[in-house]
Formats: C-alpha cells, structure tokens, sequence
C-alpha cells in the first residue's frame, strides 16, 4: 500500500515535518498488538501510545494511554461527567478516520476529528512510540515534541493495571 492509500500516516508525516517537529520512523511488519508494535520498534512496551477511539455518552474522544496499561472507564465517565462508555467498532473506526484498529496513532484535531485525551501517565516517559496511521510504520518522538504537536484537550488518569 502506498502514501496515498495512507492518507493519515501521509498527512501525519506532513504536518510534522512542515511543524518542524522531530520523530524517528520505523517501519516493520504489520502489528496489531501493542506487545508486537513494541517488539518490532525495539522499544519498552510502556513507551508504547495506545490510542483508543471511544464513543463517551454521545459523542466520539480519542484517549491515549501507556501501551502496558488498561483502560479505567469508570475514571473517564467520572472525569467527563458520563453515563456511557464505549469503543467505538471497527467499521465506526474505518467510516470516521479511515483507519483499522491498531493504526490509530494519539493525535485528535487537527490529525483526526476528535478530542485528544491523554492519560496522566503519558507526559511521565522520556519517549513516545505509536503507530502511525498504518500497521507497519510507527513513529518515535520525544514526549515533549509529542506534546507541544497534540495539543491534548485534557490530561487526566484513567490508565489501571
């Protein structure tokens, strides 16, 4: 599959590049796991940023967490002052970012159309890794670039064990 076919990994590559912000790229076999993304960029599984698109009562947010974590959904329904919480499907997924699970990589607007939510525990790692739009590149970057770039809506614990 080529860029075009990417548009995603395509624009992400663009606008960091034109934002002027420095990220390593590595491309490897296709992942759809968040121990087989972390195996194949050689790095710490907790560096990993596992971005999870969930529907919060009526509405879509992306929440991005340690890859070596699980998702409290009890935290974000108290956080959000929600009723409901849930992932949003595959075919949701595909209809409104074009992407398959597990190549969903942690940036909300202007990447994709949604509010980023960052776990608490994110902006503790020297390093973030993810997957870039696709199942076979990821992106490496510094989680300060990382921050400065994503712009998160709201940084809050809902990351457990």
């Amino acid at each position: 599959m080529n860029n075009e076919e990417r548009p995603v990994l395509a624009r992400l590559r663009a606008w960091l590049t034109e934002d002027g912000v420095p990220y390593r790229e590595v491309q490897h076999g296709p992942t759809r796991t968040s121990e087989e993304s972390a195996a194949a960029r050689g790095e710490p599984l907790s560096n990993g940023g596992k971005a999870l698109l969930l529907k919060v009562d009526d509405d879509f947010g992306l929440f991005v967490l340690p890859a070596d974590k699980r998702l409290n959904s009890r935290a974000i329904r108290d956080e959000l002052g929600a009723r409901r919480t849930r992932f949003a499907s595959a075919e949701e997924l595909m209809e409104l970012t074009s992407l398959v699970p597990g190549s969903v990589p942690p940036f909300g607007r202007p990447l994709l159309p949604f509010p980023l939510h960052l776990d608490a525990q994110i902006p503790q790692n020297e390093r973030i890794a993810f997957n870039a739009g696709s199942l076979e590149h990821s992106f490496l970057m510094s989680v300060e670039d990382y921050l400065r770039a994503a712009q998160p809506a709201m940084i809050f614990s809902f990351a457990s064990e």
